[in-house]
């Protein structure tokens, strides 16, 4: 069973790793060839999944539920913030 806790905790990282450069591609795109969206219009969504990834892997290690909660309530929160900002895009 450890092994596996082991994989599945190690797979969000990768995950969580491959956001992180996601992020760093849009930026670099944005600022040196002056293409795609930007970091800043899609960086609510970013820090959302990430907090959801947070989330989970503070399940899959047992931490406290407080922890837990509070990533959920953030992701929550900049989920708001995603959608708030896209609709104000579309007006």
């Amino acid at each position: 069973m450890p092994v596996q806790l082991l994989d599945t905790t190690l797979m969000v990282d990768l995950i969580l790793a491959l956001l992180v450069a996601e992020a760093l591609l849009l930026y670099a795109l944005k600022r040196y060839r002056h293409h795609g969206p930007g970091l800043l219009s899609v960086l609510p969504t970013l820090v959302s999944g990430a907090l959801l990834l947070i989330a989970l892997r503070s399940v899959l290690v047992g931490a406290w539920p407080g922890w837990t909660g509070l990533a959920l309530a953030l992701a929550g929160i900049a989920h708001v913030l995603d959608l708030s900002s896209r609709n104000s895009r579309w007006r």
